[in-house]
């Protein structure tokens, strides 16, 4: 088919992609081909090197574990730096690299120039130490990234993943967490926090950092489009999702609701005020508790209908809630806690409640480009947030803790949307960030930002809405039919 049959589009909800942003890229790899590279080339060797054909099944077990991982690595490398597009519907211009990016490093300029494509994590690694710089708009010259920038795999990822990722997955302790989450949250970078400690110590609050882009609602999760033909401002997108989430719950006053990550507490504000229930929080960031108690006062609601308390999900006192929700926590919680987790909140909920659970994921068919921008993420935005997996993965899990889905809503484009809005707040502070934060952690976040809003947008990342209840015979579903209507929901509740 002629690549211009590919279309684009032209809602003022999103950030639209240009035709060359909507070129797909690299998706050649095989676990079959992988497996039997990795059993049979030691059986070869064995077979032909003198001093190991004598050996028996020991050795080639012995051949297998050594071989085994260069092997992998190798057939990563030339897979993802050989491999074709999944299609090439839409034509690259085949530009000069120099036309998008300005390499200011001498080295890197003399490896990568014309038609020489840049690795894409070399691309950022450079950027951030500025030694390169976007020739225009970070989002736009991203959106042209396959023109100029390569998906391969390099030493440095590989490095990452077998030195880092691994180990975090297999271990994920609750030190860990805490370390990581509220590094994320709650301090300063400890290359800041050593900076700052010479000049300033009021400088070490994080909450400005992330209101340069969140905005008012202080909301660090996906909000929701609800008019595709207009440019909803971030706050309707994050009220949207507020009400949407509150009336799949069936909120009532009677309700008791427990948030797990609940982030600066502004669900829990919005749903004590709106619906009257009794809603308790829970962060394991400090700052966020205090910013999340204040907005639950500022709101007009008392501490006994609703608090933020600072603890671990893992240290939730044993109690019975009626509704539960969690929005993108479970990220943090990692793959090998996945099912203890999803078992706790079981436990946590009355037999006759509603959970919705929303998670970010990547999609099973992914290509190279998706890749690179998930180890990215990993390190250098959401260290341990390694449960970021594929919408089956996510039913499978909560299946087997006893739950049953009642419904799914996909919401990778609404995300898309509120990065975009994120983005352009970001961009709009620059100025205040670079001036308390440094021009390395502008230019990560703002690339952090651009990116993910071309990420969800694609399909490389999506954002999975799921309302559960447990799957007992006693369950009355029939009750369940009267809020059973999605996301088209009508969002007329405000908060100050």
């Amino acid at each position: 088919m002629p690549f211009s049959t590919v279309r684009t589009t032209n809602s003022p909800a999103i950030k639209n992609a240009p035709l060359v942003g909507l070129a797909e890229g690299n998706d050649c790899f095989s676990n079959a081909q992988l497996v039997g590279l990795v059993l049979g080339i030691p059986w070869l060797v064995k077979r032909i090197l003198p001093f190991v054909n004598r050996g028996g099944f020991r050795t080639y077990l012995f051949l297998v574990v050594t071989l085994g991982l260069p092997i992998t690595i190798a057939y990563w490398t030339l897979m993802s730096t050989y491999g074709g597009r999944k299609n090439r519907k839409v034509i690259l211009p085949g530009k000069n690299i120099e036309e998008y990016i300005t390499i200011k490093d001498v080295e890197l300029r003399t490896q990568f120039h014309g038609k020489k494509k840049i690795p894409m994590q070399v691309f950022h690694d450079a950027y951030f130490e500025g030694k390169i710089e976007f020739n225009g708009d970070v989002l736009d010259i991203m959106e042209q990234r396959h023109d100029w920038a390569k998906m391969t795999f390099t030493p440095a990822l590989f490095k990452y993943v077998f030195m880092n990722l691994i180990p975090e997955v297999v271990i994920h302790s609750q030190s860990q967490d805490e370390e990581q989450v509220r590094g994320s949250y709650d301090r300063t970078p400890i290359f800041l926090l050593v900076f700052y400690a010479l000049i300033d110590f009021s400088l070490l609050g994080r909450d400005d950092f992330h209101q340069w882009y969140l905005g008012p609602r202080m909301i660090f999760t996906s909000g929701v489009v609800l008019d595709p033909n207009s440019e909803e401002s971030l706050e309707q997108l994050q009220d949207n999702k507020l009400t949407i989430v509150c009336e799949k719950l069936g909120l009532t006053p009677e309700d008791r609701l427990l948030d797990v990550g609940c982030g600066w507490g502004t669900l829990a504000a919005f749903a004590s005020k709106n619906y009257g229930c009794d809603v308790t929080g829970i962060t394991i960031c400090k700052d966020q508790t205090k910013f999340g108690n204040d907005r639950i006062q500022a709101n007009g609601v008392t501490p006994d209908k609703a608090r933020i308390l600072c603890m671990d999900y893992r240290d939730i006192p044993a109690a019975r809630f009626t509704k539960i929700v969690s929005l993108e926590m479970a990220e943090h919680v990692g793959i090998r806690r996945y099912g203890a987790f999803l078992r706790q909140i079981y436990d946590l909920l009355e037999d006759d409640g509603v959970f919705v659970f929303q998670v970010s994921g990547i999609r099973p068919s992914w290509q190279y480009d998706d890749l690179i921008w998930g180890l990215f993420m990993n390190k250098y935005i959401f260290p341990g947030a390694d449960a970021s997996c594929s919408l089956g993965w996510v039913v499978s899990q909560v299946e087997a803790a006893g739950f049953e889905v009642k419904n799914v809503d996909v919401l990778g484009v609404h995300y898309s949307a509120t990065l975009w809005r994120w983005y352009k707040n970001w961009v709009s502070n620059k100025d205040k960030v670079v001036e308390k934060y440094g021009e390395r952690w502008y230019r990560i976040w703002v690339f952090f930002l651009a990116y993910s809003t071309i990420a969800s947008r694609q399909g490389s990342a999506a954002c999975f809405q799921l309302t559960l209840h447990k799957n007992l015979n006693a369950y009355h579903r029939i009750n369940g039919v009267a809020n059973h209507a999605s996301i088209h929901v009508n969002p007329g509740r405000k908060l100050s």
